[in-house]
């Protein structure tokens, strides 16, 4: 009994070293064959231990260990380093590019030329540095409470904003400055040579600039005017800006504008909602009967005819310039010279259409990025590029040199195309299959489960390796070799044959 007891915990002691030694015990092997390459100019492949190769769709070469864990890549001018996804690195020093990124999109800091800027998701922001034309500053935001600027050659630049009780912003949020205490109860903004005194944003204002003058107590009442005036473009012509007449009570029940003044198309705008809306001007006419329930449009400039009711729900339209049936999210049909969009029972169907040569690109989507198919195409050269994604199973890519690229398994990628970050930080992650081919080297590979199987081809080239490198198969013109178990079973070269 004891004897049999003693024998079973062998046993079981056996079987737990064995399963915890086994994984070591490959790597030893993989990393032993590594180091002792029967020739300098073999190289071997290990699947998720380690893996090094030729890129296959530009000059350059990668390197991946512990799957997908850790790679680097160097790819002419641009070298890449990545543990995703908690970190990744991508410089190039021919134009001084580096990006970094910590757990994208987390944390990341971005340099170019002698400009740089760290970022925390939108909230929190440094930045600074200068371009060749521009003064050195210094730019720090904690969203929404704290914004701040500094230039050691420009104190013009400077700014300090305590978000709301008091500061100053400089070329931001789309104004050229900003100035508010206490806001919303004081705001002063600067676009151009228009400057707005708000009082308890957004109710009150006063504005004034170059001809113009205006209040408003919203929702009350308001009035806006700007006079005719002229101004000399960055060619030397002297250009004529149209004045306009607004004024509004009861806002949005009542609107009343004249825009355009001293122009050839000048408009004139009534609205008192819901009972009518009309607009009238030389190039185009539009009535609403209880809006926005019932409309006429006549655009004598881009020459159709429009009937809405309700808007934006039934719209037909015909013309030389446009021609629209909708019935949404029944079904819509449009399309002009240059543009066709077309859905069924939106978003199931929808499809998209842009021809101006050299341009023509078109896009299919079922549910959003469910299925994406977009294609692009140069009408002069007759080269086109295509994208097909499908969530969340793969995305396909076909470049304008021919070049394609597919990858298994996608669950972020459809709905963030063409995003580098995610591209370099978390695709490693899931891509269980990658293939690419490249037309014109003829090259091509393809890898599962980040390299545990793994088949590289060219015209004078072949390799295949399978399971950690336990079988390991390489094909250079008439020198061939194969190895099991890291170990070389057969070996032709050209003076053997």
């Amino acid at each position: 009994m004891l004897g049999n007891r003693i024998t079973i915990t062998n046993e079981s002691n056996q079987m737990t070293l064995g399963r915890h030694f086994l994984p070591w015990l490959v790597f030893l092997f993989g990393l032993a064959g590594f180091c002792h390459q029967a020739d300098a100019d073999e190289s071997d492949g290990f699947g998720l231990i380690f893996d090094r190769f030729h890129l296959t769709l530009e000059d350059g070469y990668r390197t991946e260990i512990a799957g997908p864990l850790y790679y680097s890549q160097q790819a002419g001018d641009e070298s890449t380093v990545a543990f995703p996804p908690f970190f990744s690195t991508v410089s190039n020093l021919s134009v001084a590019y580096t990006d970094y990124d910590f757990l994208y999109p987390l944390l990341t800091r971005l340099q170019y030329g002698q400009e740089w800027r760290w970022q925390l998701f939108q909230l929190l922001s440094f930045s600074g540095g200068k371009e060749p034309s521009e003064a050195t500053k210094g730019r720090h935001t904690l969203f929404p409470f704290y914004f701040s600027q500094r230039s050691p050659t420009d104190t013009n630049l400077d700014y300090t904003a305590f978000f709301p009780i008091y500061g100053t912003l400089k070329n931001r949020l789309s104004r050229d400055e900003i100035h508010f205490v206490l806001f919303p109860i004081y705001s002063e903004t600067r676009k151009k040579d228009v400057i707005t005194d708000n009082y308890l944003y957004p109710i009150g204002s006063v504005r004034h600039g170059d001809g113009l003058h205006g209040w408003k107590v919203w929702p009350l009442a308001g009035y806006e005017h700007k006079i005719v005036t002229l101004q000399t473009n960055g060619f030397g012509d002297v250009e004529t800006n149209g004045g306009y007449r607004r004024w509004f009570y009861l806002w949005p029940f009542h609107l009343n504008q004249d825009n355009g003044i001293g122009t050839d198309n000048p408009e004139k705008f009534r609205a008192s909602l819901p009972l009518y809306v009309y607009s009238r001007s030389p190039q185009r006419d539009s009535t609403s009967v209880l809006w926005p329930f019932l409309t006429w449009v006549d655009d004598r400039a881009k020459k159709y005819h429009e009937w809405q009711g309700p808007w934006p729900i039934v719209i037909f339209t015909r013309g030389e310039g446009k021609t629209t049936s909708r019935v949404f999210p029944i079904f819509s049909q449009s399309h002009n010279a240059i543009k066709e969009g077309d859905s069924y029972l939106w978003p199931i169907y929808t499809f998209k259409r842009t021809h101006s040569d050299p341009l023509d690109m078109r896009r299919t989507r079922v549910v959003f990025f469910l299925y994406d198919d977009t294609v692009e195409k140069n009408t002069q050269t007759g080269g086109y590029k295509r994208r097909v994604d499908m969530w969340p199973f793969f995305i396909w890519h076909r470049d304008f040199n021919g070049n394609e690229r597919l990858q298994v398994i996608a669950p972020l990628e459809p709905a963030v195309p063409d995003n580098a970050g995610i591209e370099r930080n978390w695709s490693p992650l899931w891509s269980f299959w990658r293939a690419e081919n490249n037309l014109k080297t003829g090259a091509a590979s393809q890898s599962l489960l980040w390299n545990l199987y793994r088949r590289e081809t060219a015209p004078a080239h072949k390799k295949v390796s399978l399971l950690f490198g336990l079988f390991q198969y390489q094909c250079d013109g008439e020198n061939k070799r194969t190895k099991l178990f890291y170990l070389t079973v057969s070996k032709k070269t050209a003076a053997t044959q």
